[in-house]
């Protein structure tokens, strides 16, 4: 339960109402009086439903809302104070927020600001450079206009060429130290005896790419050696403030689009390999720059899609890196510089992600930029041909073997079934088993068990899983309304990009497009209406975008939001069905709540002389229309099926 919905359960909407001047009385199981907010005493047109903690006006006002809005109202405050009241009032301490300091920002802003001056004096010495630049363009086939969109560069020989050109420019040496653009020499380092001053240029002859956030905004370099004798081959910024290498993936703020597009992301091992990808038409490319793949950078993935497919190099190496993590195959592929794909972390991942993660391996010694280089067309087929990962690490642990040999057939079951026993779902766990008693030509029933080095893998109860996520989830209950609100809300907050289908569809079976007004909450109406900014923006990925516009006030409310719909169908299409008839709920229960209201409202004004008579009978005409509107719009759905 948030914050907010606890607020929520502990404060009586009848009370609040009440000690504001308002006199209710029953009307059934509701309170109606006198409006609040306009002067009209003749007929009690404001109506409180305490069992959803609502209240509308069918009066002059025509509003209505929850406590929030309520409050917000009568007292003309923003959302965030209305919060802190009644939260006072309610003995519910707030999360505290701290927003970025000022200076920190602009500490920031100075480091991004030095970035792009690096790539400018990187940029002038590979123009200046005609073997770095005749290697790119035919060595790795790289033409001019993107070696210049990428803002790829050269870092010259020597030492201190950067300190001395940025010193001349204004900038401090601490600030090169903290943009990562200078190393600090070690006290008793007796290396580089070239060079004793106490700073020296971290990147020297290598070829420079700009490392940028997902949003476009500079956080470091990636720098690949010239001279082959040179170590390491790729060289990253350090950590600083504004770099974390497991936040990032290279190339993500130029293939947010495409990925969403293609509902799909093709993860790669190299810089290069990401621009020459591009460069033939296959935007929705990134990397994790060398390191391990971290769940921040699958994260960063999903706010665009659930499809993913790993690319991995050709070498032996990079063909069972999936592998990395089980017992068997650790010490072998424990490799300094080696992509960390750990095939059970990549499970854990793709089970919590509610992913979709493949693994799609190079033919013939190849690397990505190679194979489109030899054929275009070639790459597409090898990412469709994608195998999900437990397919994989089979087929990998299975080349060269005697699956004859009975001891054979004990190690590639020994590494296997951990895998298949991870899976969340029943369905793909039997899939998997069966397959693997496929391969292993043995009957499935014998590895139910399967004793390796002393530890038995034992086939977990088939109910485990699901007791456990009941008990996840256990919250207090909350009405039927606000509950379909926050699905709703948590689903288009996961998949902002549902909302430009939703509208359609809606307005195909001759509904309206979804407004602010379908939800009854003030909270939901804040997260709505962020949710709706940024499907109509085209700056920042969606997901971004809702986060980083969010009033403070609900980031709360957001994570819960969140965790209320962690284990969402990875299908749109069904997602979208179920989306809209919870939408059409809401919208039926909206108005078959009012229609009921207003026709007792009708009565109590004919006897009290018929001064707003006719403006309610106009109301129940509306919601009348709706409620046949929306009978028809799911006939017609229906019928599509």
């Amino acid at each position: 339960m948030s914050t907010i919905d606890e607020i929520k359960a502990r404060i009586d909407i009848v009370d609040l109402v009440s000690e504001a001047g308002v006199k209710l009385r029953h009307a059934g199981k509701n309170y109606t009086g006198f409006c609040p907010f306009h002067d009209n005493k003749h007929t009690p047109a404001f109506v409180v439903w305490p069992e959803s903690g609502t209240w509308r006006c069918f009066g002059q006002c025509n509003e209505g809302g929850d406590i929030f809005k309520f409050m917000m109202k009568r007292e003309g405050l923003e959302f965030k104070d209305a919060l802190a009241k009644l939260a006072d009032r309610a003995g519910v301490k707030l999360e505290s927020f701290v927003a970025e300091k000022p200076e920190i920002k602009e500490a920031h802003e100075h480091l991004r600001a030095l970035l792009e001056d690096a790539i400018i004096f990187y940029r002038t010495h590979l123009f200046n450079n005609k073997d770095v630049l005749t290697y790119l363009r035919e060595k790795r086939g790289l033409t001019d206009a993107t070696i210049e969109t990428f803002g790829m560069g050269y870092a010259p020989h020597g030492y201190d060429n950067l300190l001395k050109a940025f010193k001349s420019k204004g900038y401090r040496e601490q600030d090169l130290i903290d943009a990562g653009m200078l190393s600090v020499r070690d006290a008793d380092d007796s290396r580089n005896t070239q060079h004793t001053a106490r700073t020296y240029d971290r990147f020297r002859n290598r070829i420079m790419i700009p490392i940028r956030d997902e949003n476009g905004k500079m956080a470091g370099f990636g720098a690949r050696i010239v001279d082959p004798n040179d170590i390491p081959k790729f060289l990253n910024s350090p950590e600083t403030p504004i770099f974390t290498k497991g936040h990032i993936l290279y190339g993500l703020d130029r293939a947010r689009k495409p990925i969403r597009m293609a509902d799909q992301a093709v993860i790669v091992e190299g810089y290069l390999d990401v621009i020459a990808l591009h460069q033939a038409g296959y935007e929705n490319v990134v990397s994790p720059m060398g390191t391990a793949l971290t769940e921040d950078q699958l994260r960063l993935l999903k706010r665009s899609t659930r499809r993913i497919v790993l690319a991995l190099d050709p070498d032996v190496a990079g063909q069972k890196a999936v592998l990395r993590g089980l017992d068997a195959v650790r010490s072998a592929m424990d490799r300094e510089g080696e992509l960390g794909f750990d095939a059970r972390g990549l499970l854990r991942n793709e089970a919590r992600l509610q992913a979709d993660l493949r693994v799609a391996s190079m033919p013939d010694d190849l690397d990505p930029d190679e194979i489109v280089a030899r054929d275009k067309d070639e790459w597409k087929r090898l990412i469709e041909n994608a195998k999900p990962i437990v397919t994989h690490v089979m087929d990998s642990l299975a080349v060269g073997q005697n699956l004859n040999d009975a001891k054979v057939k004990n190690q590639i079951a020994a590494q296997v079934l951990p895998l298949i026993e991870d899976l969340p779902s029943p369905l793909e766990r039997d899939t998997y088993r069966q397959a693997l008693a496929r391969m292993l030509r043995v009957d499935e029933g014998s590895l139910t068990l399967t004793q390796t080095q002393g530890a038995v893998v034992r086939r977990k109860p088939r109910g485990a899983d699901q007791a456990q996520r009941v008990e996840k989830n256990q919250v207090v209950a909350l009405n039927p309304t606000l509950k379909i609100e926050a699905y709703c809300i948590g689903v288009l907050f996961r998949k902002p990009a549902l909302l430009y289908r939703l509208d359609r569809t809606l307005q195909e079976v001759g509904l309206s497009a979804l407004a602010v007004e379908d939800f009854e909450y003030t909270d939901h109406q804040l997260v709505f209406g962020v949710i709706r900014m940024a499907v109509e923006q085209d700056e920042k990925d969606y997901q971004h975008y809702v986060i980083s516009h969010l009033p403070e006030t609900i980031s709360a409310v957001s994570k819960d939001l969140l965790a209320q719909t962690e284990q969402l169908d990875p299908v749109d299409d069904k997602l979208l069905e179920e989306l809209l008839a919870r939408f059409m709920d809401l919208r039926r229960a909206y108005a078959m709540s009012n229609v009921n209201q207003l026709r007792f409202l009708q009565e109590e004004e004919q006897q009290q002389g018929g001064v707003n008579l006719k403006l309610y009978q106009e109301q129940t005409v509306q919601f009348t229309k709706l409620l046949k509107n929306l009978d028809q719009a799911r006939k017609k759905i229906s019928s599509k099926r």
